[in-house]
């Protein structure tokens, strides 16, 4: 079967860039999926990205679907004819659906019955012809946030749409595509080339575009030549470039042809914290900034411009210009915030409201504060210095530097508190309360912040669970699961030995108005939830989990440490038995649905040498845990229960549990009940069966 490339770019106004990517994904994915479902393969694919452009290239396609065998079932037969023997209007309707006489239908059996059938091999179409309605369907499904219509007619898209261009090797595609009909034109940068460029075929369109119309179509190929200029510039100036993937995303979805020039602004700026020239840089001038090998802040930046000029320097003194003014907007909100104690900004959060039914910002400071200090209570941290702390943690977003940086939030309240006097652990408390803030992210590292951190997160997830307002699908607008993730990284990581369920108790008893009457249940059931993702993302396995959670633990630093004991033992070559006998016991025990309450065995009961045997083994296993429970050595408390197999193993091949005799019966069930709950100490090793 022949093939050739086939090559769609849609042409637009300015795309979203934050949403580019997300877009030609969704095209590239949208198109392979119509093509597997009409049968064209292909040998591979690939999307283009630019600021005014979305393209897909596929390679080798097939110029002709297979032959396509249809098989229908229609009516039964007995409804298929009517009392003079005519057929029916069901099956007459039947025989049109399928474009035939219903002289060319066919009889089928089943087990129910007979019905009517068509069956027929038809020839496969063009995918020239079948091209147009593929694009169309994958276009309908694209994630279009906000879509625009543009003209006299009920089109919609992202952005008004300016041509399409559709080649099926050297042929053009004949389809109308969002009100433009196909053909073989593209367009070259809005500056450089404005002008109409004909594609001959589709391989040669990446080319074309690159060397004649001074757009690079390519995503990632943009992206590159980014990065390696700003490495190139910033060791020029002897420093080292910082950028994040977000913002280098978002500028290489900004230029279709990027000219990467390095500016420089005054050293006076360098006296404010380097946090707000960055986010004056990155936020407002889409600019990346220079370190120096310290990590010191350097007078420079780096831009990305989308034209090339012939005069560089007067794009860099324009650039120098913003910046300035950008720069200078900031020193100016810093200077005028510092006139005012970070203290005197707490009565201005009573005029934000925190969720309509849970009050203001003024109450969760304070929620914040008493829990801080209960939760440094717990762990030997100072309790005043908490309490401050959460006082003055939400404060920073009443200044001025805040309302035009939000990403400070914070951070700069950490400054201020400094300049007020306030101590180094208030400050960092007031700088890492929001960690972690995304995966990864890295946790408070001070004992008040990590209070303080805890608390802002345990009143987050109450109050609003307290209102009914949990996450549903993929809408999270609290960020409950940020903050459910950054309690179970915190308790886990940070190894402190406290109760979840203490810590949700204070923090509901704080609230009087909360109308969900299971409200801590409901937060430790979801935290759960997410330490149950989290341990998955960390390589664990479900039945290890469903092992430990089980017991019913709250205390996630014991939680942790009995996770990885069983996930230790699981991999002993005496687990799979035990699992097994685990549950054989549990089984037995639920079956006759006998509530032991003394655990005694009585040994003159005791008659076969096998069962002897498991009683003393028990028993001295019994003395041997009891000080590694004490000590919380999980892991060695399962490796010295690891070396019941062998007795257990004799019990249940030479001892019949389900005794004729009621008293026999009884004791060993009270045998195998002292075996289970040895093994409970520590978790349901059942749950690894």
């Amino acid at each position: 079967m022949p093939k050739k490339d086939f090559l769609l770019e849609i042409g637009t106004e300015e795309l979203p860039p934050k949403s580019l990517q997300t877009l030609s994904q969704a095209l590239l994915h949208g198109i392979e999926m119509g093509l597997h479902e009409k049968g064209l393969n292909f040998i591979a694919s690939k999307g283009f990205a630019a600021p005014r452009r979305l393209g897909i290239l596929i390679e080798a396609l097939d110029t002709q679907q297979p032959e396509q065998q249809v098989e229908r079932r229609g009516p039964a037969v007995q409804a298929a004819y009517d009392a003079s023997g005519q057929p029916s209007r069901a099956a007459l309707g039947f025989a049109k659906s399928c474009g035939v006489e219903f002289t060319m239908l066919q009889t089928q059996k089943t087990e129910k019955g007979e019905w009517l059938y068509y069956s027929a091999t038809l020839p496969g179409r063009a995918s020239l012809d079948l091209l147009g309605e593929i694009v169309v369907a994958a276009i309908k499904k694209l994630p279009l946030s906000k879509p625009m219509r543009w003209g006299d007619h009920a089109i919609e898209f992202i952005r008004p749409v300016h041509w399409v261009l559709m080649l099926l090797g050297k042929a053009i595609v004949p389809a109308e595509v969002l009100g433009k009909k196909a053909d073989r034109f593209t367009y070259g940068h809005r500056f450089h080339f404005p002008h109409a460029i004909k594609i001959q075929q589709a391989q040669d369109y990446e080319a074309t575009l690159e060397k004649k119309a001074f757009v690079i179509p390519d995503f990632a190929k943009r992206k590159q030549h980014i990065v390696e200029a700003i490495k190139r510039l910033a060791t020029e100036s002897n420093g080292l470039a910082f950028y994040t993937e977000t913002l280098l995303h978002e500028v290489t979805a900004l230029v279709e042809y990027p000219i990467v020039l390095r500016a420089s602004f005054a050293d006076q700026f360098l006296q404010i914290p380097q946090e707000v020239l960055i986010a004056a840089m990155q936020g407002h001038q889409k600019s990346f900034p220079i370190y120096n090998a310290d990590g010191t802040l350097l007078p420079y930046f780096i831009f990305v411009a989308n034209l090339k000029s012939k005069d560089p320097q007067r794009v860099i003194a324009g650039n120098e210009k913003v910046m300035h003014a950008r720069l200078s907007d900031a020193a100016f909100f810093y200077q005028s915030d510092l006139k005012t104690p970070l203290i005197d900004y707490r009565p201005q959060l009573k005029n934000v409201v925190f969720q309509e039914k849970l009050g203001d910002l003024l109450a969760r400071s304070e929620r914040i504060a008493a829990l801080s200090e209960k939760i440094a209570i717990e762990i030997n941290a100072p309790a005043e210095q908490a309490k401050r702390a959460g006082l003055l943690c939400k404060c920073d977003l009443m200044t001025d530097m805040v309302y035009e940086f939000p990403e400070l939030q914070g951070i700069i309240g950490s400054y201020y508190a400094l300049h007020a006097g306030e101590t180094t652990a208030v400050a960092t408390a007031i700088k890492q309360h929001y960690q972690p803030e995304f995966s990864g992210d890295d946790l408070p590292d001070e004992a008040i912040a990590i209070c303080v951190a805890l608390a802002d997160k345990l009143d987050l997830l109450v109050g609003i669970f307290g209102v009914g307002k949990r996450p549903s699908g993929d809408k999270d607008p609290f960020g409950l699961r940020r903050a459910a993730i950054g309690v179970v990284r915190i308790l886990v990581e940070k190894q402190l030995n406290i109760e979840l369920s203490s810590l949700l108790s204070i923090a509901v008893a704080q609230y009087s108005n909360l109308e969900n009457q299971q409200t801590e249940k409901e937060v430790i059931a979801y935290i759960f939830e997410r330490l149950k993702y989290w341990y998955i993302e960390q390589g664990s396995s479900i039945e290890v989990f469903n092992a430990v959670i089980a017991k019913s633990v709250t205390n996630l630093h014991d939680f942790d440490q009995r996770m990885v004991a069983v996930k230790q033992f699981s991999i002993l070559p005496a687990a799979v038995n035990l699992a097994a006998a685990n549950k054989r016991v549990s089984n037995i025990l639920k079956k006759n649905n006998i509530k032991i309450n003394d655990d005694r065995v009585d040994e003159k009961l005791l008659h076969e040498a096998a069962e002897k045997d498991l009683y003393v083994a028990i028993e001295n296993q019994r003395a041997t845990i009891a000080p590694l429970l004490q000590a919380k050595d999980y892991t060695a408390v399962l490796n010295t229960l690891a070396t019941l197999q062998p007795p257990i193993d004799s019990f249940f091949d030479r001892v019949m549990v389900m005794a004729e005799d009621p008293t026999l019966k009884r004791n060993r069930l009270l045998l195998l009940n002292n075996l289970r709950n040895l093994f409970l100490t520590i978790a349901d090793i059942a749950q690894l069966s």
